[in-house]
């Protein structure tokens, strides 16, 4: 087990003071949320459905939609495993593992790994275990020609969102290789997950044909996860992000400011839950996403985030190291200039 430098007292009393407000469920609104999403998905699912018979074409375009509420969803289930979106743990649990069997995503799994994540967002030495590998100049300049080959791979926008949902959610969340075999709560999750998603497909496709159900459901899910992986990937890769070695990492300072607020247009803003307003997030993880937005505006100490718009995040996608020296990730072309310095 990790220990962290031990925060500061009065930072603690500080932020508690402003975030304790807005912590616990607001059981009509979590309720609410997931009618507004399951609802809609069933119904884009099943005018898919009828759309074969028009043309894939129709198909394809309502999959986009029928994506974004399953990323509604997700919302939900990653509000569960906080523990912020229902006040009974029970009613949080099962409805975060019924959702996993929609996302592919084992719940007690993804629930530990995350909160990882959470715990160790921004420590350079506590790296690469549910957040997206990041490496260091200098690192990476150590590296063999073959190493540095496979890490600029897998930072290719075409291995990251095209490649990387199908690995994550097709091949890693079916067998977690890199978890160890005391997680006896997560590996259970993992198999009953594994067992319920065959058994949904078994369902599905006795009820409308095999072929008709994978035409439906692999362009759904390819896009959804797609989508989570470029927001996750948003939230925490922009240039002037935080990163500290373990001995200086502070975990008020990290949510702060390694976390952005990204501003997106409002439909896709209440489609991804205000995930967006990360920092608020990662501050306190008490809090559900439907108040994220309100805790942000309503408190200037946050006003001073990074912002990222949506035309923003293409830029970010190059980033790819971080520059410890000057404290900025930087993109693989930038390393010239470095070399040249």
């Amino acid at each position: 087990m990790s220990h962290h430098p031990k925060p500061d007292r009065a930072k603690i009393e500080k932020w508690n003071g402003v975030l304790s407000p807005y912590w616990g469920a607001d059981t009509p609104k979590s309720v609410t949320q997931i009618f507004t999403s399951l609802i809609p998905y069933a119904a884009l699912w099943y005018a898919m459905l009828r759309s074969l018979e028009v043309g894939y074409w129709l198909t394809l375009l309502l999959a986009v939609p029928a994506a974004g509420f399953l990323m509604r969803m997700f919302m939900i289930q990653h509000d569960c495993g906080h523990g912020s979106f229902f006040k009974s743990r029970k009613a949080r649990d099962w409805v975060g593992r019924f959702i996993g069997v929609l996302l592919l995503t084992p719940y007690d799994y993804w629930k530990r790994t995350h909160a990882y994540h959470h715990a160790h967002s921004g420590d350079l030495d506590f790296r690469g275990f549910g957040d997206v590998d990041t490496f260091t100049v200098k690192e990476y300049m150590s590296w063999s020609r073959a190493e540095r080959l496979r890490y600029r791979i897998s930072r290719h926008p075409l291995v990251m969102f095209g490649l990387g949902p199908i690995y994550l959610f097709g091949l890693k969340h079916r067998y977690p290789y890199d978890i160890p075999d005391h997680w006896k709560k997560a590996w259970k999750s993992v198999w009953w997950t594994n067992v319920a998603i065959f058994a949904a497909v078994v369902l599905g496709g006795t009820l409308v044909g095999y072929q008709r159900f994978f035409l439906i459901q692999i362009p759904i899910q390819f896009a959804a996860s797609s989508l989570g992986i470029w927001m996750f990937y948003v939230q925490h890769q922009f240039e002037h992000t935080y990163w500290h070695s373990h001995e200086n990492w502070d975990y008020y300072d990290a949510s702060l400011y390694g976390s952005s607020y990204l501003v997106l247009p409002k439909v896709l803003q209440w489609m991804t839950s205000s995930i967006g307003v990360h920092h608020v997030h990662h501050m306190s993880a008490r809090i559900p996403n439907y108040k994220l937005q309100q805790v942000h505006d309503e408190n200037p100490e946050f006003h001073g985030v990074t912002k990222v718009s949506f035309k923003d995040t293409l830029k970010l996608i190059s980033l790819a190291l971080w520059d410890e020296e000057n404290r900025q990730l930087i993109r693989f072309k930038d390393l010239k200039q470095l070399k040249a310095a």
